[in-house]
């Protein structure tokens, strides 16, 4: 791992987190659907990164979104979860002839379809740990459930648009 990469990944953990502190906290629609950005620095990360530093890097920034938010370490709890079932996803998920050592998670580079399965499953599974460690109430469930729902829609719709508009294209032409 050299140092350019290595500089890439802080430059986004401190990029998305700011936006996360910043724009995203202000951004509701309808009362209900939430966008909580900061995932897309986990679900972006490599896909050969080892488990436990992803599991580290899900407490960092979900710690670092409590710490603002001050939420008592619900998105750390959430983030160390996506973290942990990431491994899992990518392994279900995998091509064919597996994952070439340099792949990344990019919509150019994976498609559409494997894109759209593994980021609205990991922002499911993080939302739903956010939404109902928030609660710990089941009498509002369908509530709590639509909230889970619609955020998960929002957090996928921004994070499509932000892979399509920063994320290169160049190596998914040479495939």
């Amino acid at each position: 791992m050299n140092n350019s990469f290595g500089i890439i990944h802080i430059v986004q953990f401190i990029l998305f987190v700011s936006l996360q502190i910043l724009l995203m906290d202000n951004l509701v629609l309808y009362s209900t659907g939430f966008c909580y950005i900061y995932v897309a620095f986990l679900l972006f990360l490599p896909i050969d990164i080892s488990k436990v530093v992803l599991l580290f890097l899900g407490f960092t920034v979900g710690f670092t979104v409590d710490v603002f938010y001050d939420t008592m370490g619900i998105h750390a709890a959430a983030s160390v979860l996506l973290a942990f079932l990431r491994p899992s996803i990518l392994n279900l998920l995998t091509p064919r002839d597996g994952y070439d050592t340099n792949d990344s998670v990019n919509i150019h580079v994976m498609g559409w379809r494997w894109f759209l399965t593994y980021a609205f499953t990991l922002i499911l599974f993080h939302h739903a740990a956010v939404f109902f460690l928030e609660t710990i109430n089941f009498e509002i469930a369908w509530y709590t459930l639509a909230k889970v729902l619609l955020s998960t829609l929002f957090t996928g719709v921004v994070m499509i648009i932000l892979q399509l508009l920063f994320f290169s294209s160049k190596r998914a032409s040479r495939l």
